[in-house]
């Protein structure tokens, strides 16, 4: 049982007897003061969960006594005790912070039931306030790296949701780290000493894909020389992690639903039912609620999977992450390829600012890797990351014989150009491929999911068949 620590401060000494012996037999720690100085004194001194305080007293009465307590330590809850024709008084010090007060007379029940309220109350912010210190203290998590506000709020849901036993599915763009989130909740998780298990359902025919969940036996299908146990098996009592999980076919995802629902299941060509008690989280760059709307993902395995949602950012949207990511991969291949003064200039960091990075981190550590490799000293500069000049005089030719004056109206803001010419060149390539999202990427000179990304930020309709 915690035992809380309460200040009394009150200058008639036999209320502070009565009211010491009533809180030390309910199992407080007490301590006691006659006056507004004494007691700022145990408040700089004591770890106090508490303070309960009269109004009227000498010298600093309870409303300064508040103020001062508050400066000190803001959250420290205050119980105001006044007489009955204070009451206008006790209103006006809730307003300037109090947590409760009591009119004289007041019964020992009521007294305690607002003091455990206060304590509890106190106890619940001090926890919020560590987890978020010890958060913002870490540029990184569980092997994710960055201190975005989004990804704190990814930090803190981890955190949260690692010690239950609920299903996760995490949503964002390939490249994001899903797979590392996964692997974050298992490792705080009641089941971290048990096995994590993690199969991609993008990278298999649906047959194989079955078999790799399920396992089979031995004659299952043509190749089944063996009994093999399928991924469910191999993680029971642990967790088991389904990447790109709207890849799963139809009639695969009612058997999964079904040992989700049940907890058991056969392998493929058995009749032997097997019991497993395994945590699933999963993950998928597709927004499965349009699956679900496009009859392509089952509603009720959606929900099963989704009890707590979790979205990466892409990293477009957390470029201030940069400088650390981008220090995070030097350092790690400055020790894997033996480079002790490996480095990346500032010339290098300002290129990375202005790239697209339409395959997120995976794409930034790829980079980073090659220009690791391939720079002619040990510092990487902004030709090594991309080698290929942005500035390229053969590309730009065009644009030096274009009339500016011609095109756009002189009084026309730059983001308006921009904005303009990006949705209408989207638009047209859409248009000119008959909406088939790949060909309009290749004629733009883009990625398929930069083309998504651009068509919900200027709200471009897929064509409806």
């Amino acid at each position: 049982m915690t035992m809380y620590s309460v200040l009394l401060v009150d200058d008639e000494p036999n209320y502070l007897v009565v009211l010491s012996e009533l809180l030390l037999d309910e199992g407080f720690e007490v301590f006691t003061a006659s006056n507004g100085n004494e007691g700022l004194k145990i408040v700089e001194e004591v770890d106090l969960d508490l303070v309960i305080t009269d109004m009227q007293m000498p010298g600093m009465d309870g409303f300064e006594f508040l103020d001062k307590i508050k400066q000190y330590a803001k959250n420290l809850p205050v119980i105001i005790i006044t007489a009955f024709a204070e009451i206008d008084k006790a209103v006006e010090a809730m307003r300037l912070g109090a947590f409760s007060y009591l009119a004289k007379p007041f019964s020992n029940n009521e007294l305690l039931i607002n003091i455990q309220k206060a304590v509890q109350h106190y106890s619940l912010i001090r926890e919020n306030s560590r987890l978020r210190d010890e958060i913002k203290g870490k540029s990184g998590f569980g092997g994710m790296v960055g201190k975005n506000p989004k990804m704190l709020q990814v930090y803190e849901l981890i955190e949260k949701v690692s010690p239950t036993h609920a299903s996760v599915l995490i949503t964002g763009e390939s490249g994001t780290g899903k797979e590392l989130v996964a692997k974050a909740i298992h490792r705080n998780s009641p089941r971290k000493l048990e096995p994590f298990i993690a199969l991609n359902c993008a990278a298999l025919s649906e047959n194989l894909l079955e078999s790799e969940i399920f396992g089979h036996e031995k004659g299952a299908f043509t190749g089944a020389v063996a009994m093999r146990k399928g991924r469910f098996e191999l993680a029971d009592n642990g967790t088991l992690f389904l990447d790109e999980i709207g890849e799963i076919p139809l009639a695969l995802q009612a058997k999964l639903l079904r040992v989700l629902q049940e907890k058991t299941f056969e392998r493929v060509g058995g009749g032997k039912t097997i019991e497993v008690d395994v945590r699933i989280i999963s993950a998928s760059n597709k927004d499965l609620k349009e699956e679900v709307a496009g009859g392509r993902f089952r509603e009720d395995l959606f929900y099963r999977l989704n009890v707590i949602p979790v979205n990466l950012p892409a990293l477009r949207e957390r470029m201030d992450d940069m400088r650390l990511l981008a220090e995070f991969f030097v350092d790690k291949y400055r020790t894997e390829l033996a480079k002790p003064s490996l480095r990346i200039s500032k010339n290098g960091l300002r290129l990375l600012m202005t790239l697209p990075w339409e395959g997120n981190i995976r794409e930034l550590e790829n980079t980073i890797e090659r220009a690791a490799i391939l720079c002619a000293s040990d510092t990487i500069e902004a030709e090594d990351v991309q080698p290929d000049t942005i500035y390229n005089e053969e590309k730009s030719q065009w644009s030096r014989d274009m009339d500016m004056r011609q095109m756009f109206p002189e009084d026309v803001g730059l983001n308006e150009v921009l904005y303009t010419i990006e949705e209408k060149m989207l638009t047209q390539a859409l248009i000119d491929t008959e909406y088939v999202q790949a060909r309009a990427a290749e004629k733009l000179g883009i990625t398929k999911s930069l083309l998504q990304y651009k068509m919900k930020k200027y709200r471009i309709k897929k064509k409806k068949l």
